[in-house]
């Protein structure tokens, strides 16, 4: 089986922003980390008449209201300069992958079918300990019944399916294709089972239906592929698999993040001087992917999926489009993580705790005796102090969830995947000059130590809620003084009492 030919130069159609204008767009995951990236660049790049966004009711909050927020929201903010009235093209339809029918009303079906012509299918749980049913409900069976909606539209020109990188992680040279030999049961069986059981005696079967993959996550998104490849007929339809998605790289803002999500998260915590013991493998690679750079491979992806005019053939597979570091220019996990502790000394936070370092184990065994060390006996002093002066404990509660994420990670901290990405590398190739600038997903030519630089600032604004002025900056700079006196002053004392005591012991001995 082969991929589809893809076709023409961008020069030829009028480019991604010509094949954008007055089209109607259906995109779940709105609210997402991605689909508010993905949302703000079609509003600010191109033209789009409408932008039809599947929103669930969140409890407290009305469907509207989550949309209206944004108007506050720092990643929007370019766009509402330019064009205040941006955010009227969107239009929400209320519905929830977690119902049988998407929870879409049928009023708002006959409005999908009849008008849409781009559907970009980015909802997900990415929790990777979510239970069995929830994760199988919404990365799978929802795809399905996506697809199942696609094929009632009218007018549709092109739908990208929003899959990960590691959907395949049970390798770690993953090339841009369908590997449904690595699942224990096909799509179609695992969803037939999930009728058939209640939810708890399906979560019994776990670790039975997933096999090899760590979690449920990377798990229900590789039955989530499959559900495609079976599925998906006709349809002009591609795959998106990005790296675990980092924070904005320059656009519209650089930094940009609006949760403590993965890599940012154990930054966050080695800034506070809250995390100072990781696990990971010093030889390792990560494979992570600004989060702007995958929205221009969403939007590149969908116009080039629109031109594919192959005729119809059941052995031509859909195109998978992956965003991973070039193997020309990796990031090494041991220089993630020095860029975290090199950038402390420019901008540290001012709400740290402890001065902040890190070790790393590399014997997964032996994390959990260091880590009583070096985070649950200092955790239940601080407690200890919170308690004496009138205040909740709270440190060791989060050292205990910090190791259960810890634990979590393990496979993706110590092992390294290379993916292949001969597909975007030649769709970047067919886009324009002007437009490989607008939509750039370069990562070959991606300065690592600078967008470290420009992404812990943002983690500093964004999550921190520090802003980057001078004052803000010298208040962090004399409390990591003062931590730091205060951490080399302990450690001096605690090496004095050890040397002590190994001295007494010598003695003893002789």
């Amino acid at each position: 089986m082969t991929p589809r030919n893809a076709t023409t130069s961008s020069e030829k159609d009028g480019g991604i922003q010509g094949f954008y204008k007055d089209k109607v767009v259906f995109l779940t995951g709105a609210t997402g980390f991605l689909g508010k990236v993905i949302i703000e660049k079609l509003l600010r790049t191109t033209d789009v008449k409408r932008i039809y966004s599947m929103i669930r009711p969140k409890r407290g909050q009305g469907i509207q209201e989550r949309i209206a927020i944004w108007k506050k929201d720092p990643l929007f903010e370019v766009l509402l300069q330019a064009k205040p009235e941006a955010l009227n093209r969107i239009s929400i339809v209320a519905g929830d992958c977690l119902e049988p029918d998407l929870g879409i009303s049928k009023s708002d079906r006959q409005l999908l079918a009849s008008e849409v012509q781009i559907v970009i299918h980015g909802a997900a749980t990415v929790r990777f300990n979510e239970l069995l049913h929830v994760a199988l409900a919404i990365n799978t069976r929802a795809t399905r019944l996506m697809l199942q909606l696609a094929k009632e539209m009218k007018h549709l020109e092109a739908y990208l399916h929003v899959s990960t990188a590691f959907s395949n992680c049970i390798i770690f040279r993953v090339e841009e294709k369908f590997y449904p030999e690595h699942l224990t049961c096909d799509s179609e069986k695992v969803l037939a089972l999930s009728e058939l059981l209640d939810e708890q005696t399906l979560d019994k079967l776990t670790l039975t239906l997933q096999g090899d993959y760590p979690n449920t996550y990377t798990y229900t998104k590789a039955l989530a592929e499959d559900v495609v490849l079976r599925e998906s007929g006709d349809l002009p339809l591609s795959i998106f698999r990005p790296g675990v998605i980092i924070a904005t790289h320059t656009d519209p803002v650089s930094g940009w993040i609006d949760n403590l999500y993965g890599p940012i998260a154990l930054m966050y915590g080695v800034g506070h001087g809250v995390l100072r013991l990781i696990s990971y493998d010093k030889k390792g690679y990560a494979s992570l992917v600004p989060v702007d750079y995958c929205a221009n491979v969403v939007l590149a992806s969908v116009w080039q999926t629109s031109k594919e005019k192959t005729p119809l053939d059941p052995k031509l597979q859909p195109a998978i489009y992956t965003l991973a570091p070039s193997e020309k220019n990796l990031l090494n996990i041991e220089d993630y993580i020095n860029y975290g502790l090199y950038f402390r000394d420019e901008f540290p936070l001012t709400k740290m705790i402890w001065y902040p370092f890190v070790q790393n184990v590399s014997t997964t065994w032996l994390y959990p005796l260091l880590a009583f060390f070096y985070h649950i006996l200092p955790g239940f002093f601080y407690d200890l102090a919170l308690s004496l002066s009138g205040r909740r404990p709270r440190l060791v509660k989060l050292y205990r969830s910090i190791h259960v994420n810890i634990k979590i990670l393990q496979p993706f901290l110590h092992n390294t995947w290379h993916f292949e990405t001969k597909s975007t590398d030649r769709l970047r190739a067919l886009m324009s000059p002007e437009e490989r600038q607008i939509y750039n997903f370069d990562m070959e030519a991606l300065n690592w130590k600078k967008y470290w630089e420009k992404a812990l600032l943002g983690m500093r604004l964004y999550l921190g809620k520090e802003p980057p002025t001078k004052e803000s900056i010298d208040q962090g700079l004399r409390l990591l003084l003062l931590l730091k006196i205060l951490h080399y002053g302990l450690m001096t004392v605690l090496w004095v009492i050890a040397g002590i005591i190994l001295w007494t012991l010598v003695k003893w001995m002789i």
